[in-house]
């Protein structure tokens, strides 16, 4: 669906990517992850055609914007972080004017209005205008506008961004569903719990450039570089046996936390056992042991060496 070639673009003294190359396939959630200032929006951008890249190749349903731009921007949704709907136009206007914008006329914009009234959940709204309307209502408007021609390709920068929970996963059922239904999707997200959730394949980026890519789990298992286990004792827990526990091979960290033990030992290791009988010998019953591996957090902070939201 997406093939971006070595593409750079530089604004004035700033180099916002550099060398940048995905592929994204037909059919996909494709995750498009980093830091704020990583150069995500400006890959975006470049993508959805709104920049032009200074080196490299974009191509988009086998074609470039410069050879088959109407096609392509006719097939294609974008919808942006910043919520783009006329707030004196009322949700049926908006709709309208969005599908007319994108070719539809006569009794097939009227279907699709039916259709992505009741699929944003907002038919019953649709004579109200949008701008007393709550977040999350403006949210799912603002995917409608996006959505309505039905793309083939449909971009989606960040759509949860400040929306309650009920909002949150209805907005993550319904890209769930459009997958299903046809369109391939780019989504960004600093909320890694969803990109878990829904994506198929991802790329982690980084002053510019592709540090990662693959699907969630390849990338987990890749550069994940540690596991987590905890022990729940019944009693306070002796320094002698966090030092026996710290000697095992394998074991990179042992603390204790009053009747707590955390453990964190190389990604390869899977041993319980041993610490078990370590454990047992002391006398302390136990009353707990998790063992969580790496998950997709872990491997952003450990990539990036940054907070999600810096």
């Amino acid at each position: 669906m997406v093939s971006v070639r070595n593409i750079s673009k530089k604004f004035k003294d700033i180099q916002a990517i550099k060398n940048i190359s995905l592929d994204i396939p037909q059919g996909v959630i494709f995750g498009l992850l980093g830091p704020n200032g990583a150069g995500k929006s400006t890959t975006i951008n470049i993508i959805s055609g709104l920049l032009v890249q200074d080196l490299g190749e974009v191509e988009i349903m086998g074609s470039t914007l410069k050879n088959n731009e109407k096609y392509i921007k006719s097939n294609m949704g974008v919808c942006f972080q910043d919520i783009v709907v006329f707030d004196d136009l009322t949700v049926e206007e908006n709709l309208e004017y969005f599908g007319r914008m994108y070719g539809l006329k006569g009794a097939k914009l009227k279907k699709n209005i039916e259709e992505t009234l009741e699929f944003i959940k907002l038919t019953e709204h649709r004579k109200k205008r949008p701008k007393k309307f709550s977040g999350g209502m403006k949210r799912r408007l603002n995917i409608g506008c996006a959505i309505i021609h039905k793309p083939q390709l449909l971009i989606l920068d960040e759509p949860t961004a400040g929306i309650d929970v009920q909002s949150r996963n209805h907005i993550l059922e319904s890209i769930i569903q459009l997958n299903k239904n046809g369109s391939t999707i780019i989504y960004t997200s600093h909320y890694l719990e969803e990109v878990e959730q829904i994506c198929d394949q991802i790329a982690i980026v980084d002053s510019g450039e592709v540090i990662a890519s693959g699907s969630i789990e390849e990338i987990i298992e890749q550069h994940s570089l540690e596991n987590l286990i905890e022990v729940v004792l019944l009693n306070t827990i002796e320094d002698d046996l966090v030092k026996t526990i710290s000697n095992l091979n394998g074991v990179n960290t042992c603390d204790a936390e009053d009747n707590k033990i955390i453990i964190k030992t190389s990604r390869e290791y899977s041993d319980i056992s041993q610490i078990v009988q370590i454990v047992s010998k002391s006398e302390n019953p136990i009353q707990a042991i998790t063992m969580k591996k790496s998950n997709l957090e872990d491997v952003f902070l450990s990539l990036t060496g940054k907070s999600l939201r810096d």
